[in-house]
């Protein structure tokens, strides 16, 4: 039997990335915004490669492009980089914009990660400090507080997004994306039945349904 020499781990993928493009891939140092549209140059390059799928490059960009010193680096660098390291096209200030957010976002995530809140118990609440209205006692029947949850408001989007017809489904179509709560401008880099791979504007690539692309 044959035994195959692909890459399991994409840790590995990475590196093999590194290795295989070091004026565009770095590890910590020179980090820059990768070239719009990079993973089909990289598709095109890797062609027949015994070692890498087309879908571990995905999920290795996706980790590179949503790293802390990639962000930093979309909100540094005026243009973004190709293959061989050789400038491409501007960063545009939509994308430094997303990349401040999502650095803002994944920082208080891990913020949150490492400092769990403390349950507040009720000796914590220091008794000389209570001068307000005393708190019913539990034996008083006649002193009960209904507190009425506030009706949730149904949340009203500023502007009306129109759904993306399937006829516009294509490649390096410019659409928005929903991810989570948040429409997020991206290129449509392949188109597989139903199933979409977009790139944002960060460089992330991105799986997705043709249902959850809307009208730039």
């Amino acid at each position: 039997m044959e035994t195959t020499n692909k890459l399991k781990d994409i840790n590995e993928v990475l590196d093999f990335l590194y290795s295989e493009f070091p004026q565009c891939f770095k590890q910590k140092d020179g980090i820059k915004p990768l070239k719009v549209g990079i993973f089909k140059d990289i598709a095109e390059r890797i062609e027949g490669s015994d070692k890498v799928s087309k879908t571990q490059v995905r999920q290795a960009l996706r980790k590179y492009t949503s790293n802390w010193r990639y962000l930093e680096a979309v909100t540094k660098h005026e243009f973004r980089i190709d293959l061989d390291g050789k400038d491409a096209e501007k960063v545009e200030q939509e994308h430094i914009e997303h990349a401040q957010k999502a650095l803002e976002e994944s920082r208080a995530k891990m913020a949150k990660r490492k400092k769990p809140q403390r349950p507040r118990q009720d000796g914590d609440t220091k008794s000389y400090k209570k001068k307000g209205p005393a708190h019913p006692r539990s034996g008083d029947k006649n002193a009960k507080v209904n507190k009425k949850p506030a009706p949730q408001q149904a949340k009203r989007s500023s502007g009306k997004v129109e759904p993306l017809p399937a006829n516009e489904v294509k490649v390096n179509n410019k659409v928005k994306v929903k991810l989570g709560q948040a429409l997020v401008n991206a290129t449509i880099t392949e188109v597989n039945k139903d199933e979409v791979h977009v790139e944002l504007v960060t460089g992330m690539q991105v799986k997705t349904k043709a249902d959850s692309l809307y009208i730039v």
